[in-house]
């Protein structure tokens, strides 16, 4: 009769690769809960890496659009005061033409329309942080509007005074979108400088309007210098709303962008980031089982067959 073993080898080995795979187990969650993430390697990822690959790209690429539309926002915020100035300037200058019409006295007129050249040529002539001038059309190093005091207007045609250039500047705002915000010295300025220089052209010679107006002074401003400055006035109001709307766009363009950038950084975290509460369950578990393995190893190995032989005595 013969008596078989208690331990065979082949159940060792499987003891053996239990507390391997025990130990790995319980290896793999304590990174991952010393990490936060599920891998530090694309190998933990397996098949959802090119998701979650695709989804860092598309994160990455909603931040960038979210961040130069801010910067867009900014600038046309900062277009929006400066048209509104220019369009109170036009409203000053036309106010003042129509009281000195209306009371035949020009008193204080051309001081009136000197500071309104002032803060509209300083307007047009602005610049950004960069040093760059916001109305230049691409010539950002080239003051776009060259006059420097309201007598020059009399020296040239509107026209030569603006050199900025032709560029309007755009900002992308999504795939395949974009929004124009740039605007030229000229486009925003040329009427107003025209009212201006229609007035000055009235004033011949310089001063003649300061006082009591002639009834052909009065005619002069009511038919060819109030048109003018009217005209200025209404088509900056067009242009201010134009650019309102502008910022408008981009600011909806800067939540959009932002909420697709928290959905994708949301589907990365979904197969990156661990669960915390699970990964804490799961270490417990692996611990147990890892213990479990191992005492049974521990107990395979002190089995012997002498365990289960009869007892026997010597006389």
């Amino acid at each position: 009769m013969s008596v078989d073993r208690i331990a065979t080898n082949t159940q060792a080995h499987y003891l053996l690769s239990q507390v391997m795979n025990a130990n790995s187990a319980l290896d793999t969650t304590q990174a991952q809960i010393a990490s936060g993430k599920v891998s530090t390697d694309y190998v933990g990822i397996g098949d959802k890496t090119a998701a979650l690959e695709a989804a860092r790209a598309a994160a990455a690429r909603a931040d960038a659009y979210a961040s130069n539309t801010q910067l867009a926002v900014t600038q046309t915020d900062l277009q929006d005061t400066q048209l509104t100035t220019l369009s109170s300037l036009a409203e000053q200058l036309k106010e003042a033409i129509t009281t000195a019409t209306g009371n035949a006295d020009g008193s204080g007129l051309m001081a009136t329309a000197r500071a309104v050249f002032d803060q509209a040529a300083s307007i047009l002539n602005s610049a950004d942080f960069n040093g760059n001038y916001i109305y230049g059309g691409g010539q950002g190093n080239a003051k776009p509007f060259t006059a420097t005091a309201l007598s020059d207007l009399a020296g040239g045609s509107v026209s030569s005074f603006f050199q900025n250039g032709t560029e309007k500047k755009s900002v992308l705002v999504g795939d395949g979108q974009s929004v124009q915000i740039g605007m030229l010295a000229s486009d925003i300025g040329s009427q107003l400088m025209t009212a201006l220089k229609n007035l000055v052209s009235a004033d011949s010679p310089s001063g003649s309007l300061d006082g009591a107006l002639t009834s052909a002074q009065a005619t002069d401003l009511t038919d060819n210098v109030l048109p003018s400055a009217t005209q200025a006035y209404t088509e900056l109001n067009t242009t201010t709303a134009v650019n309102g709307d502008a910022y408008n766009r981009l600011g909806d363009a800067v939540t959009n962008q932002q909420s697709l950038s928290t959905l994708y950084k949301g589907f990365v975290s979904d197969i990156e980031d661990v669960d915390m509460t699970q990964a804490v369950t799961r270490l417990n578990q692996n611990q147990v089982a890892l213990q479990a393995a191992l005492a049974m190893t521990a107990k395979l190995g002190q089995l012997s067959l002498l365990n289960y032989l009869p007892a026997t005595t010597t006389s």
